[in-house]
């Protein structure tokens, strides 16, 4: 029969969180990227648009045609800047990734008060309670409504990767608190 104890279960939703912070942030850091290359691209098709109007008028009327193929092009390629919002997502993946931060270092809290017995079983199920509201509430309100949201939100459910394994757990976690460092060889 499937046995999960209380410290495992915090272990795997600590797991799952710390996944979330870090595939947040790789969907900032990416969406950040992308943002300051756009701007570059526009601001490159801008100073084009404007050197082609300045030598266009000169009157030769190629350098007309270009100079307005250039302005089309920069009106277009800002309305696409604008509506894929790059910086507002990049933004809100970013805050959704120091909040799940926070979480992540509140269950190393408990998880630590728990392997030196500071707090008791009804204590722990409190807080390892409130935690978990903590992390619907991020996932609620917190998250843009794009697609790394939704793979973010896949994987975490288990549709994706999967659920951390022992060791991705313990390598967020400190010595004393690794499940290797509790289980003595045989």
């Amino acid at each position: 029969m499937f046995q999960l104890s209380l410290v495992d279960h915090i272990r795997l939703s600590f797991g799952s969180v710390a996944a979330s912070y870090r595939a947040h942030a790789r969907a900032a850091g990416r969406l950040a990227a992308r943002a300051r290359q756009t701007r570059a691209m526009l601001v490159t098709l801008l100073g084009l648009s404007a050197c082609a109007s300045v030598v266009a008028l000169t009157g030769i009327r190629p350098l007309q045609i270009a100079a307005a193929a250039l302005a089309g092009a920069a009106l277009v390629g800002q309305a696409i800047v604008h509506s894929l919002d790059f910086e507002a997502r990049a933004f809100a993946h970013r805050a959704c990734a120091a909040r799940l931060w926070l979480l992540c270092e509140k269950y190393r809290a408990l998880l630590a008060d728990v392997h030196d017995g500071l707090i008791d079983l009804p204590e722990t199920t409190a807080r390892r309670d409130s935690l978990m509201r903590e992390v619907q509430n991020v996932y609620e309100h917190a998250l843009p409504a794009d697609r790394d949201a939704y793979q973010i939100a896949r994987d975490a459910l288990g549709a994706g990767t999967g659920t951390p394994s022992d060791q991705d757990i313990d390598r967020l976690l400190p010595a004393s608190l690794r499940q290797t460092a509790r289980v003595s060889p045989t």
